[in-house]
């Protein structure tokens, strides 16, 4: 079967779904109450089905929406009836909280009916809120930000969720008196996820392909001008290693303009990430470049049209290349829908120099295009391009190390049956650098089916050695892979166990050549027990021939040898308790063979306690003992990692973060607090303490403080 033959061009699934909204008749206040007039003039989407732990028939727990709308706000208001009267389970008041432990509410918008982007808004049952915009047909980005208000209400019997989102706040087409929508409810206490409209399981709840439709009285007004300025103020104070003190001042912001109700330019000027949070460190046992997503604000809104092009570990374009130990000077973004059909994402960003390293300046330039195709496909291009500018010393030498250009240029399909069941895609690119030393081309395509009992995928890649991506990630170069897996869900009909069954994982590389380098085999057999609690249990079989030289302690000690083979048998496990305790936790191990016929033990865990919804504490602990022969003999270390967050309200946040790396002879130590006095507008203050342990010797810490204001017009 090709996976370009699919009938791709059927109805929406939920079509028939449809809640009415209308212009309210009476002021509606946000108080979690529900009892402004307004409401009793509404339809109510209710009758909900269940999603989890069985999608065979109608939820136990019974919920009621309603929906209305002014000339500048569209309004919701949920009424949750609990069966119990016992606490509601609720993991802070942190804003974009863990959905699977909090009892919750979300909605998903598809204002462009294209069954692929979105938004979606919701808070869980203490009152935080959670938004996000929506790509790729139900993932959720939560790193966007936008201005709404909202209040909880908790009751014995219920809890009531009630919500303004300004129109000028999301991105919608004109004229259009249908939107996609749907309600998801996770209710940890009946350990139930229900849906306004019928999902299969094996989908999540956010998937747009089942959404019904929000039927719009007459169609929204027009958001009209739409600029949204967005100044900070910081001032800093740091040390450094050598024990220099310097205080630091700076001003920049970000400008937003509407151009169009769905088309949107984000401006950005000297822009400052300090109160970003920081990334999590991990033992690192890997012989490639690991990832640490985007966090910064200015990149993430439709990021999926830049950073979703190609494969996770084949990306012609990843934002973190852009201003990494270097200031950004300023940069242009414009992004988001032309139409129903066609949808557009461009960016120019501009560097600063270095002159004691020789670094020029550098621009950056990307050009994103996608055109949807039958139902839920689409056909996107990507331009990556990076320039080098005015080199502080403009010599041969420079120009090897920082080249004066790289650029890729790609095309990709990525296919999405109507009803879920099939995805894939298929890319190719191009890279050209000068005097043709980056040239190459890489090129890849995958298909998956996923029903309720089945799931498998077949996936081929090739990356050419010439190939690179100076803008993307692309942690390995010269390779052939083919890889695939297969799952089978077996569904008791009584006892503890809701579902289990095996999965088989298999991975081969070659070299150009067509020689084998390396291979993984995985079979994976799983347990997904009524009370939500989880257990897997894997068996692997790995060989490696190294293609360079390589520490398999990755201490600094010394390196296997370029070409050298190695192949051993592990077992992985790895348990996750239910969600619905206060104390939950998560237990992990792998034990097997390791390089040059040693053995390598980890043991990890992650261990929570909250006092809802104020305090969640939370710790992270990795140990690795790895037993090989000399010079490396036993090395072993540890990795821990706590977490303490308090939430005071809804707007008052204060996380601190402490990292102790034994591998890489480093702690650290980050506390961020957070006051959002209006909405999407905030105060900072972070401290960051940097220490390097013996036999390393320096330390450093900073002091910031950052204060932002959304002025909208």
């Amino acid at each position: 079967m090709s996976m370009f033959a699919l009938n791709l061009s059927a109805q929406k699934k939920n079509q028939n779904y449809r809640l009415h909204i209308r212009k309210a008749t009476s002021p509606i206040v946000i108080d979690g109450v529900a009892d402004d007039e307004a409401w009793k003039n509404t339809d109510v989407a209710d009758d909900f089905f269940m999603v989890l732990p069985m999608d065979d028939g109608k939820a136990n727990e019974r919920s009621e929406i309603r929906m209305a709308y002014d000339d500048d706000n569209i309004y919701l208001v949920a009424i949750f009836h609990n069966s119990t009267a016992n606490p509601n389970y609720v993991e802070s008041l942190r804003r974009d909280f863990s959905f699977g432990k909090n009892d919750n509410f979300l909605f998903f918008l598809d204002p462009f009916n294209n069954q692929t982007t979105g938004f979606s808004f919701g808070s869980n049952a203490a009152g935080a809120q959670w938004d996000g915009t929506m790509y790729e047909g139900g993932k959720v980005d939560l790193n966007w930000d936008s201005k709404w208000v909202s209040q909880v209400v908790r009751e014995d019997t219920k809890w009531v969720f009630e919500m303004a989102l300004p129109f000028k706040s999301i991105r919608y087409k004109d004229g259009v008196t249908e939107w996609g929508i749907n309600f998801s409810r996770l209710d940890l206490k009946a350990s139930e996820k229900s849906s306004w409209t019928p999902i299969p399981r094996q989908f999540p709840t956010a998937s747009l392909a089942y959404t019904g439709v929000l039927v719009w009285d007459k169609p929204p007004p027009s958001p009209g001008t739409n600029i949204s300025v967005i100044p900070y103020l910081l001032g800093g104070l740091n040390k450094d290693f050598e024990g220099n003190t310097s205080n630091e001042t700076k001003v920049g912001g970000d400008v937003k303009i509407s151009l169009t109700s769905s088309l949107n330019l984000d401006l950005t000027v000297n822009p400052d990430f300090s109160q970003v949070e920081v990334d999590r460190q991990v033992a690192n046992l890997d012989r490639f470049e690991l990832f640490f997503p985007e966090k910064r604000q200015f990149f993430l809104e439709n990021g999926d049209l830049f950073a979703n092009f190609g494969y996770p570990t084949i990306r012609p374009f990843f934002s973190r290349r852009i201003g990494l130990g270097v200031p950004i000077r300023a940069g242009a973004r414009l992004s988001g829908n032309l139409n129903e059909k066609w949808r557009l994402g461009v960016m120019d960003m501009q560097t600063a120099s270095i002159d004691n390293i020789g670094l020029p300046n550098q621009n950056f330039g990307v050009l994103s295009l996608q055109r949807k195709v039958f139902n839920r496909s689409s056909i996107g291009l990507m331009f990556v391009d990076k320039e080098s500018l005015r080199y502080p010393q403009d010599t041969d030498s420079l120009r090897t190390v920082y080249p004066k250009f790289n650029r890729n240029i790609g095309l990709e399909y990525n296919l999405a049956s109507a009803n879920n069941l099939w995805t894939g895609k298929a890319f190719l690119l191009k890279s050209f650098s000068p005097n043709k030393v980056g040239n190459g081309i890489t090129q890849a395509s995958h298909l998956e089916y996923k029903s309720r009992k089945w799931n498998w995928r077949i996936q081929e890649e090739s990356v050419g050695e010439k190939y690179t991506a100076e803008v993307g990630f692309v942690p390995r170069n010269g390779y052939i892979n083919l890889q695939s897996f297969a799952g089978h869900l077996f569904f008791p009909k009584k006892g503890k166990v809701l579902s289990h069954g095996p999965v088989l994982n298999t991975s081969y590389y070659f070299n150009e050549k067509m020689e084998k380098t390396d291979n993984q085999s995985a079979l994976q057999y799983g347990l997904n027990f009524r009370n939500r609690s989880s257990l897997t249990v894997d068996v692997v079989d790995e060989y490696v021939e190294l293609l360079e030289p390589f520490d398999p302690t990755r201490s600094g000690k010394d390196s296997l040898s370029t070409g050298t083979k190695h192949s051993w048998n592990a077992m992985r496990f790895e348990y996750n308790s239910k969600p619905q305790s206060l104390f939950t936790y998560t237990l992990g191990g792998r034990f097997g063979g390791y390089y040059l016929d040693g053995n390598r033990t980890n043991l990890t865990t992650e261990i929570g306690y909250r006092f809802q919804p104020y305090v969640s504490l939370t710790s992270n602990i990795s140990y690795n003992n790895i037993k090989l022969t000399e010079p490396w003999n036993t090395t072993e270390f540890w990795l821990i990692g706590s977490e303490v967050d308090i939430t005071f309200t809804n707007k008052l946040f204060f996380a601190n973060l402490f990292q102790y790396n034994e591998q890489s002879k480093n702690f650290n130590w980050n506390s961020r607090f957070q006051w959002r006095y209006k909405p999407a507008s905030d105060l900072f203050i972070v401290y960051t303490n940097n220490h390097l342990l013996e036999p390393y010797d320096g330390r450093s810490w900073s002091l910031t403080l950052k204060l932002t204001y959304w002025f909208t017009k």
